[in-house]
């Protein structure tokens, strides 16, 4: 019989120096046997879902952390029963994955040198400091942290039965001393709801309190708690709803603050006949060049973006403050905002300038289908140069879109209408739609910002104008 060693894996940093995320669901169980690369769970981070592969072939020997969970990065959040191919036991084997034997992920060797991250399965994990919280890479922004919201993660709990519902006790100590195993969400919501969690049975694995024992408790106190479709809280006669506010809509909401206060924004609005556009969409959608791509006036707006930008580059700039230099970009990574039921994400299209229009729309139609789908990843959501925002699609036709932070300049597209319309001379019925750009003033003057705008009101209203711009 082969020698086995246990493995842990501790929580990557997904990117972009992100310092927790939420376990949204595990895709595997204690027992299973796993094969290297094969998803195990999914998590969500401030930015978006991510499925983590297995850094093992092996078998589950303990998931760590439950469903719900807010982990730091760099805590263990699941054991590997794995082959020792050096013939170790299992005792010296245990510790977590790291690429160096005998060193565990998250921690330092001693040295004399500073700590160093080490490397980890997707990117790389914190430093687990002496006081057990990992080490924070400097951000430049600074959000502001909506009151009351617990972000701890889950406490550690030792490796021994728990019965369901039933509060943990050592010996010579008060039982009520330790507090039920549940996780942030679910303690915030029982302060919301003002429920006791040491009168509440559990019937998560292992006796973990979930959200739907304390909505159930609450709605049926000393009752046992019966199964609740609805999450937040939300039963008839009640006169609120509390969602907690984390993942991809706590750094939406900190990201549109740091941009509405620090860049100074200036909105201009178009309005223009598209009526030529929407007849050349009309014969796009006949040819083979565009099978499988959705064809919208999205599509054109995004190449007239493209091709306005070469002509104003001021707007594919960012501001570096630090280094007090304004940094133009020579490629465009064109940011598409998209609204999901996780909120709002801007994924971009990587190079979307070198780009020909049938290549441009089947990206716009993977963005599409990959943000409904919730797969967009932290890569496809950094790097972004300037943004499309198409509100004409929820019926509205101008607005004052906020900046993507880092970049110059947005765009809003507004919903096509047919309208009376000043056509060779005389009214006729036309196909028109509003345009609205907002810019960092700091970046783009008025000059820029109007030349660029009427640069792709220009395409839109006669595609055949990109002739004269390229």
């Amino acid at each position: 019989m082969s020698a086995t060693m246990i493995k842990e894996f501790r929580l990557p940093d997904l990117g972009e120096g992100l310092t927790e995320s939420e376990i949204l669901s595990w895709k595997v169980g204690v027992g299973d046997t796993v094969s290297l690369n094969q998803v195990i769970a999914e998590v969500e981070t401030a930015k978006a879902v991510v499925e983590l592969p297995s850094p093992f072939a092996g078998v589950i020997k303990e998931l760590h952390e439950q469903p719900g969970s807010v982990v730091e990065v760099g805590k263990p959040i699941v054991s590997f029963e794995v082959p020792d191919d050096d013939g170790a036991s299992p005792s010296q084997g245990s510790g977590a994955f790291s690429p160096v034997k005998g060193e565990s992920a998250g921690e330092t060797p001693d040295t004399g040198e500073s700590p160093k991250r080490q490397p980890n399965l997707v990117g790389y994990g914190a430093v687990v400091e002496a006081s057990g919280r990992p080490a924070r890479r400097q951000r430049n922004l600074a959000p502001v942290e909506p009151a009351g919201i617990l972000q701890d993660s889950v406490e550690p709990v030792e490796a021994r039965p728990v019965h369901p519902g039933s509060i943990e006790s050592r010996p010579g100590e008060d039982h009520h001393a330790e507090r039920p195993r549940s996780t942030p969400p679910v303690r915030k919501l029982a302060k919301d709801l003002g429920v006791d969690l040491t009168q509440v049975t559990g019937t998560g694995p292992g006796g973990l309190i979930t959200r739907e024992d304390v909505q159930g408790f609450a709605g049926h106190a000393g009752e046992p708690a019966g199964p609740v479709t609805v999450t937040g809280g939300t039963r008839p006669g009640e006169r609120e709803t509390r969602t907690p506010i984390k993942g991809v809509r706590k750094h939406t909401a900190a990201a549109m603050v740091q941009s509405a206060f620090t860049a100074p924004h200036a909105t201009e609005f178009l309005t223009v006949d598209v009526t030529p556009s929407l007849e050349l969409l009309a014969k796009l959608k006949n040819s083979r060049d565009f099978a499988g791509a959705r064809l919208s006036p999205l599509t054109l707006a995004a190449k007239a973006v493209l091709v306005a930008l070469r002509r104003n580059p001021a707007l594919n700039s960012r501001w570096d403050e630090d280094n007090q230099e304004i940094v133009t970009f020579n490629y465009v990574n064109l940011g598409i905002a998209a609204a999901t039921p996780r909120g709002l994400t801007v994924p971009n299209i990587k190079d979307a300038d070198a780009m020909a229009l049938p290549q441009l729309a089947q990206a716009l139609t993977a963005l599409a289908d990959t943000a409904r789908a919730g797969k967009t990843t932290p890569a496809d959501l950094t790097g972004g140069t300037i943004s499309i925002t198409n509100i004409g699609v929820f019926g509205i036709d101008a607005g004052t879109p906020i900046l993507n932070p880092g970049e110059a300049a947005i765009l809003g597209l507004g919903a096509v209408r047919t309208m009376p319309w000043e056509y060779k001379g005389e009214v006729a019925l036309r196909q028109v739609l509003t345009l609205s750009l907002s810019f960092d003033h700091r970046l783009v003057d008025g000059e820029q910002g109007s030349r660029f705008l009427a640069d792709v009101g220009a395409i839109l209203a006669e595609p055949g104008m990109v002739l004269t711009m390229v």
